[in-house]
């Protein structure tokens, strides 16, 4: 049923003025179900089934150096996505910063890039679904798909506290599920396994260890980390519906560090202590297994396998559900934050519960490339998959680099202090958006070596590098189509691009001489007429009382209890 009636709690958007409630999405996400959100883009299919594909192809040693550097990068790069989305908690993220701060051209096209990525990452996550259950049983893994769909599809139309809530209690089990299974790689490694023997480093000196394949396969294991990372950037889509984000956003940024800490590196360097490279079927065309599931089989327990496997069955549901919905709020996105849509207005249309409905039935609908699997294999499937999901997340990195360091230019060229940013990483000034525009660059190039060297493989090299001609065919395409109007912003106050020459054709890429504005022609925001107070966020009554309440817990009685609740809730 579509909503038609009056909505306290809804979001003022670029078009809720025009448009109505039932263009509108609510503010309903808790900080407790935001932090858990944020575990949840963090834990995931890349992690529990990524890193048995990460260590058959580049070893323990390339697999832990991959991670830790790919994980830094994310940090420095949620940081600068933490003081957009804290001063501007809009609708489309840093889709939307990109259009406002750096091109209108280039943003469209990343907006639509990053949709495709979730509603691929469904499709891979559906694709996962049936790898995990290959441990039980290969009847017919398809039919888990479609239950698996249906569910989540289901979940996402209720109402966005459905959403939070599914996803607070799968993220907390996966919490418990990698806290156990540090403690039981640990026990494995000094000899509380089968065999009854002391494992140490034993597995990073046997033949091919601890670097497989050398550098190639050192550069292929990029693109699995940035698969098993990935999500982690869609915190700042849920900053639109996100409670007192000026409070909140910066909670859960700052303990991003901790979590990539315990959840990645440790985990990573236990699996590589724990399972060879070279473990029988744990990487191939037709299957993967998870290297959590095997050391809990080291260590004589099957059911604590079954469990652990189950586990990772409940991550990939939890994986889903986090890009379904992501999808979805891009998509929406689209269709609301341009005077000139990027996207349909029927996507913009919302339930009485205040979901896109229109927006999630078109970013689910790409998940049937999930039953492509039985025709090529499902192992095989989930690889290309991950290849064109990681490069998409390393995209979005680039752009939120890219958006941060237009964003920072503007705020300084306009005479605004640093101080006044609700929320700012003071070590990350001034160096932070250029590290993550060279960093990522770099890790876009050099992943893709395997694909060339020693032998071509082409449908591997469009795995690794289609997201590159895609996003620059729709950059040029929004040149061609909607360029030569000038419009060149985000809201009815954005600023305006004109070519120095209305009948000069925009793509007629010359020298002033004959009239071009280089920057006008490629369609890059002038940083002088953006408007820095739009859109910011102003705290309301309620904002106030629930820092208040905060505070007054943590100063009663029991503030140690309500600090750690605080944390680890």
């Amino acid at each position: 049923m579509i909503h038609d009636e009056s909505l306290p709690d809804a979001l003022d958007d670029a078009d809720s003025k025009n448009d109505g409630p039932h263009h509108r999405l609510h503010r309903s996400l808790s900080a407790r179900q935001v932090q858990m959100i944020a575990i949840g883009g963090t834990i995931g299919t890349g992690l529990f089934l990524g890193t048995g594909r990460s260590l058959a192809q580049g070893g323990p040693a390339s697999m832990l150096i991959c991670y830790g550097i790919v994980g830094f990068i994310v940090y420095v790069t949620l940081l600068l996505l933490g003081e957009m989305a804290t001063q501007y908690p809009v609708a489309g993220s840093f889709n939307a910063y990109a259009t406002r701060f750096f091109s209108p051209a280039y943003g469209f096209a990343l907006s639509w890039n990053y949709w495709f990525n979730d509603a691929v990452s469904v499709a891979s996550d559906l694709t996962a679904a049936q790898l995990v259950l290959q441990f039980w049983t290969t009847w017919h893994p398809w039919v888990v798909s479609v239950l698996f769909w249906l569910f989540l599809v289901s979940v996402n139309a209720f109402h966005v506290r459905a959403y939070g809530e599914l996803e607070y209690w799968l993220s907390l089990l996966k919490v418990i599920a990698v806290v156990a299974f540090i403690i039981t790689g640990i026990l494995v490694n000094v000899g509380v396994n089968t065999s009854h023997t002391y494992i140490g480093g034993h597995y990073w000196s046997i033949p091919g260890a601890p670097f497989v394949g050398g550098f190639p396969g050192f550069a292929n294991v990029f693109v699995t980390a940035s698969f098993a990372y990935g999500g982690t950037e869609s915190l700042g889509i849920t900053a639109g519906e996100t409670r007192n984000p000026s409070r909140n956003m910066p909670r859960v940024v700052k303990l991003v560090f901790w979590r990539i800490l315990l959840f990645y590196v440790i985990s990573i360097l236990l699996i590589g202590l724990n399972v060879p490279w070279n473990y029988p079927n744990l990487s191939n065309k037709t299957t993967t297994t998870s290297p959590f599931t095997i050391v809990f089989e080291l260590a004589g327990s099957t059911a604590a396998a079954s469990f652990m496997n189950t586990v990772i069955l409940t991550s990939v549901l939890s994986a889903g559900n986090h890009a379904l919905f992501a999808g979805t709020r891009v998509l929406y996105g689209l269709s609301v934050v341009q005077p000139r849509r990027h996207a349909p207005r029927i996507f913009s249309r919302t339930t009485s519960g205040g979901v896109p409905i229109f927006s999630l039935l078109a970013t689910s609908s790409i998940s049937i490339l999930c039953f492509a699997s039985s025709y090529i294999g499902s192992g095989q499937l989930w690889g290309w998959l991950q290849n064109i999901v990681g490069v998409s997340n390393q995209i979005a990195w680039l752009s939120i680099g890219l958006a941060s360091w237009r964003f920072r230019k503007a705020w300084i060229q306009h005479g605004r202090p640093i101080q006044e940013l609700k929320f700012y990483a003071r070590w990350t000034w001034p160096w932070g958006p250029y590290f993550v525009i060279i960093a990522v660059s770099s890790l876009i190039l050099i992943q893709g070596w395997t694909s060339i060297f020693p032998e071509f493989s082409a449908v591997d090299f469009v795995s690794f590098y289609v997201e590159i001609p895609v996003m620059v065919v729709m950059y040029v395409s929004w040149l061609i189509t909607k360029g030569a109007t000038g419009s060149a912003g985000v809201g009815s106050d954005a600023p305006t691009l004109e070519l120095a020459s209305e009948t000069t054709p925009l793509l007629c890429i010359g020298t002033r001489r004959r009239g071009i504005d280089l920057r006008a022609a490629f369609d890059i925001v002038d940083l002088n007429t953006v408007d820095l107070h739009q859109d910011e966020y102003a705290d309301l009554d309620e904002d106030e009382a629930e820092d208040n309440e905060r505070k007054q817990r943590l100063r009663g009685r029991y503030g140690l209890l309500w600090r750690l609740f605080y944390y680890v809730a």
